[in-house]
């Protein structure tokens, strides 16, 4: 047998040990693994330089703004941070787009536009909003889940305007509709009253510092709301996930609804681990601005525990970036009403590798299940994603785990231009990225997106695929030209020359746009219920 890819001297995870070996692939799907390539035809071979492979890494919260906020981000430059940073699926969010994602055919709208766009594999999140409650539209709920959709999102407080937020009534009917498709509901776990209470509070008092943000949307209002979801939990039988949970006490409600037996998941991001907002929101002001806000270091510790006694059970990041001159820093802006994102997809994975792994705060293990395995199996991917078994897509993070860096917001894909982890130093370094068997990325200068000519960059991400508005005339006659208000009042708008610029910028993308797939859940799977507390 001639394979199309042997990917040699590839250092894979066996538990909290490494063995080095040689991976084939055939069809783009892991076919064997073998200790010597002496005779071994392939068309391909990959040298992984015996670095650390792990089954390719998974970001499950992302918002790449397409379409409708082409100003912040496309799913070409979303992307493109993904595979630098080791992600070869992304799950996007349905929320920042427009219209936002809460039916069939605006899902299929979504995968038509980004579809030439995409560098890595991609699945998606469903929909569930108030107006879907009160307009009596929940039987979206199970249409979506039956094409496909991984899981469904909700806000307890205001999102974008094509995404209203849940009361407290809504979301109990929400809940009880996504409990009968028996996928996970998603919930942005902050209080709306209180956030919304002390956020005019402290304005009214003169209050302009930057840590003024995350005082104001303080961790009671994080912990009354997964309570809260915890009752709605309990009650109608319903998977509830904490996206992006931010608190330490969230992580000790997520481990007792757990012992109870309760069907309670969370997540929680790099930035949460590692930075506290005293310092990053006084020194960086609304580019640490987000929602949850940063919290405070002994946080930071007490998610580490969590990741590591179950109560935390993976790592996402929420990706969301703005466009600095018109949405962070635009003249007249404060800290209240710049908006709140930052980027992070490119960063996740090193930042576990250095914070968590190469400084003992995570075992090998662990590592592999918070940024493959779980996630993975809590969005029925598995083991088509997250596996390195014979018969699952040939997806590899490698990892130089001495190689140090500094983060740089110049150098990354994204392109927002800013990250309050700047100046992070980090030991470990994504130096390929590997899906279905394919060099997506490699750790060096030369870029197939540098080649882009401008009728290219025109037909794949400034204007819409052909045919794709005959396909969509009522989503079209509703939403003309599928462009938000932030767009329009954009700094980009008018400098999209600017977009063309940054993204022949992006260095050691070694694909095409349009190689990453859209990829359909698989199955219902639930992860273990295990406390080590």
């Amino acid at each position: 047998m001639i394979y199309d890819v042997i990917i040699k001297n590839a250092r894979i995870p066996q538990g909290d040990d490494t063995i080095l070996t040689n991976i084939l692939v055939k069809d783009e799907k892991i076919a064997g693994f073998i200790d010597r390539v002496d005779g071994v035809e392939a068309k391909e071979i990959i040298d992984a330089g015996g670095h650390l492979t792990l089954p390719g890494c998974i970001d499950s919260h992302t918002h790449f703004m397409y379409q409708g906020f082409p100003h912040r981000e496309n799913f070409l430059t979303g992307s493109a941070a993904a595979a630098r940073g080791g992600i070869t699926t992304v799950i996007d969010m349905p929320c920042c787009s427009v219209p936002s994602a809460r039916s069939v055919d605006q899902l299929k709208l979504k995968i038509d536009l980004v579809e030439p766009q995409a560098l890595v594999d991609y699945a998606m999140w469903g929909g569930v909003t108030g107006e879907d409650v009160r307009e009596g539209w929940l039987h979206n709920v199970q249409e979506q889940a039956d094409f496909g959709a991984v899981a469904f999102k909700v806000y307890m407080t205001p999102s974008v305007p094509t995404y209203p937020r849940v009361t407290d009534p809504e979301m109990y009917e929400a809940f009880q509709a996504v409990a009968k498709t028996g996928l996970p509901i998603g919930v942005h776990a902050e209080n709306f009253a209180m956030c919304d209470y002390f956020v005019k509070k402290f304005q009214k008092e003169g209050r302009m510092d930057g840590p003024a943000w995350a005082e104001a949307r303080m961790e009671l209002a994080e912990k009354v709301a997964i309570e809260l979801g915890i009752s709605f939990a309990e009650d109608t039988g319903a998977r509830l996930h904490i996206v992006h949970m931010s608190t330490g006490i969230g992580a000790k409600l997520v481990g007792e609804a757990k012992k109870r037996g309760l069907n309670v998941t969370s997540e929680t991001c790099p930035h949460y681990l590692t930075l506290n907002y005293q310092e990053a929101m006084t020194k960086y002001g609304p580019l640490a601005k987000i929602a949850p806000p940063l919290r405070t270091k002994r946080d930071n510790e007490l998610l580490w525990e969590g990741l590591n006694n179950g109560s935390v059970d993976f790592i996402a990041t929420d990706h969301a970036p703005y466009e600095i001159e018109s949405e962070k820093l635009k003249k007249g802006m404060n800290i209240w009403t710049a908006f709140p994102g930052i980027p992070g997809v490119e960063t996740m994975v090193p930042i576990i590798v250095s914070e968590g792994y190469n400084k003992g705060r995570i075992s090998l293990s662990k590592m592999v299940d918070i940024l493959s395995t779980n996630p993975a199996k809590h969005y029925g991917l598995y083991p088509k994603k997250g596996a390195m078994h014979i018969g699952s897509d040939a997806d590899f993070t490698i990892i130089d785990l001495d190689k140090r860096w500094t983060i740089d917001p110049k150098n990354e894909a994204s392109m927002c231009g800013y990250t309050p982890l700047e100046g992070m130093k980090l030991k470990g370094k994504v130096v390929k990225t590997i899906v279905r068997g394919h060099l997506v990325f490699e750790d060096v200068e030369d870029s197939t997106l540098a080649e882009l000519t401008d009728e290219d960059l025109q037909r794949i991400v400034h204007k819409y695929p052909e045919g794709v508005e005959e396909k969509y005339p009522e989503i079209f006659k509703e939403f003309p030209n599928l462009y938000s208000k932030e767009y329009e009042k954009s700094y980009r708008i008018n400098h999209p020359e600017l977009i063309d610029q940054h993204i022949r910028g992006i260095k050691g993308i070694k694909v095409q746009p349009g190689f990453g797939k859209f990829v359909k859940r698989q199955s219902i799977q639930v992860l273990p219920r295990t406390i080590t507390y």
